[in-house]
């Protein structure tokens, strides 16, 4: 029996159990045995090994190839729903910043989506005034690809294009103030990305400017074919007066109904206060109260009702911020259970 605290097996050797009882094997025979069985399975698993190895390469090239085509083309994500973290770990954050709702989340096809086309053009505008520098190297690509995307949508329907040379215009002056002090704020990559990405803010401006609005082909009646009644009805149910303005323009009869001052009141008590409207009172030369100059002042004082289709949603029972889809929340439960 060998000492307590003496290793009673010499180097490169242990001990097999055999019909005869318990033998010394040497560790080399023991390897030469395993090299010869692996050497006579060789042939056998060379073939599976071979296509083994080539299913893992190509995974990883895919895996590459998904992420460079993701990091310098167009960083758009298919995820419908994310969920927001309720509490800290060390291994992650307790919230979910706006970065990577802005890459997880499909702001691709929403943009195709008329009832959610307005509101992310309103979340790129609030990003562009004050959440620019927050968002990481990939949500800012994204945004500019999105961003990319919604011009040429613009350009192709022609349909909405002063609201993105207004998008346009803010995301330039934020731009020009971050460059000008870039060694004061964050802005991440090379000052000469910025450069470029603003040079082609410019000509998506300049492509803007010089669009022509094709006519449409008459075909059955048109909103001047209207009655006088139903062409009002129409025209209160726009949320902006620069397009009440705007089609006052097109014909007499429009322009004298662009006028009315039950059209103009309804504008105002719909996006401001009574407490906001009386503060701004204005008095037309017949003692009447201007309703029209009235809606310009309070716009360029109070911020306006903002209305939209669909929106992002987040659902405080299982901590879910998604668009509007009727079976993410009842699949998400049903994960849970």
């Amino acid at each position: 029996m060998p000492f307590l605290g003496q290793d009673w097996r010499a180097p490169g050797q242990s001990w097999v159990k055999t019909d005869d009882g318990w033998k010394r094997f040497l560790e080399e025979q023991s390897n030469l045995v395993n090299d010869l069985s692996s050497y006579r399975n060789a042939d056998h698993n060379k073939e599976n090994f071979l296509n083994n190895l080539k299913y893992d390469v190509a995974a990883k090239k895919r895996r590459k190839d998904l992420l460079n085509n993701n990091t310098k083309t167009q960083c758009l994500h298919q995820e419908k729903w994310i969920y927001v973290h309720k509490g800290s770990t060390k291994e992650r954050h307790g919230y979910c910043t706006l970065g990577e709702a802005f890459n997880r989340l499909d702001f691709s096809s929403a943009i195709l989506d008329s009832r959610k086309f307005n509101y992310v053009v309103r979340l790129l505008e609030l990003i562009a005034k004050s959440q620019l520098t927050s968002l990481s190297g990939i949500a800012q690509k994204n945004y500019m690809n999105i961003l990319g995307k919604v011009v040429q949508k613009v350009l192709e329907d022609q349909q909405n294009i002063r609201l993105i040379k207004e998008l346009l215009h803010t995301l330039y002056t934020t731009l020009c103030t971050l460059v000008q002090s870039i060694g004061k704020s964050v802005l991440v990559g090379n000052i000469n990305v910025w450069v470029y990405r603003m040079e082609t803010i410019v000509g998506w401006q300049n492509q803007l400017n010089e669009i022509q609005i094709r006519r449409p082909p008459v075909k059955g009646m048109t909103l001047t074919d209207l009655p006088l009644c139903l062409q009002l009805n129409i025209m209160q149910r726009l949320a902006d007066g620069r397009d009440i303005v705007c089609l006052g323009q097109v014909s007499s009869d429009l322009q004298v109904l662009s006028e009315d001052r039950l059209l103009w009141k309804k504008l105002c008590q719909y996006h401001f206060t009574e407490r906001q409207i009386c503060k701004r009172l204005i008095l037309s030369d017949k003692g009447q109260l201007d309703w029209k100059k009235m809606y310009f002042k309070l716009v360029r004082c109070y911020p306006r009702k903002e209305q939209y289709g669909e929106t992002l949603q987040f659902c405080r029972h299982c901590h879910i911020l998604s668009w509007k889809v009727r079976d993410v929340h009842f699949s998400v439960f049903v994960l849970s259970l």
